[in-house]
């Protein structure tokens, strides 16, 4: 099983992403995205902790492909977007031209895919869909907005679902 599970802000994506190895056992939970010491990074992982079920792994990482890589068990990633604002922060990509940043994030979106498409225990996978938001006009909005709606598209072709979450109700793609 591979589900990319997208939807806005607040939708209820991670909650149904979840829901969906709620009965799995063994899962790791990839909090995708910074891994420095940030109050509001911190507050939302421990909300998401609080409820999933006790037994579940939390991994504060960009490295997506290497989780699954060598994962035991089911894995959810969560999510695209915060990965994506890491990959392209920690290599301090921001300011540089932006096909540099394409280059970089591409071939950082390459090994997920290849990972996502390999894996051989249950993969849910968490975004934002930029379709439906409102996007910053600032060089850095746009630049993020296109990344991630390649990202989505990637991902979801290796895929065996894509669900969408509008206010918390789920419709299967």
């Amino acid at each position: 099983m591979r589900v990319l599970v997208t939807g806005g802000v607040r939708s209820g994506k991670s909650r149904h992403a979840e829901a969906l190895l709620a009965d799995a056992g063994d899962v790791t939970y990839v909090a995708a995205g910074p891994v420095y010491d940030d109050a509001d990074w911190a507050a939302r992982i421990a909300v998401h902790r609080e409820r999933r079920p006790a037994g579940w792994r939390t991994e504060e990482t960009r490295d997506v492909a290497g989780v699954l890589t060598g994962a035991g068990g089911a894995v959810l990633v969560d999510c695209l977007g915060t990965w994506l604002t890491a990959v392209i922060d920690e290599a301090g990509l921001w300011e540089a031209p932006v096909g540099e940043v394409e280059a970089h994030v591409l071939a950082e979106l390459d090994r997920v895919v290849e990972a996502v498409a390999a894996a051989s225990v249950p993969v849910v996978l968490v975004t934002n869909e930029v379709g439906l938001g409102v996007v910053p006009v600032e060089r850095s909005g746009r630049l993020f907005r296109d990344l991630l709606g390649t990202a989505n598209q990637r991902v979801a072709e290796v895929c065996d679902e894509v669900h969408l979450v509008v206010a918390g109700r789920v419709l299967r793609l």
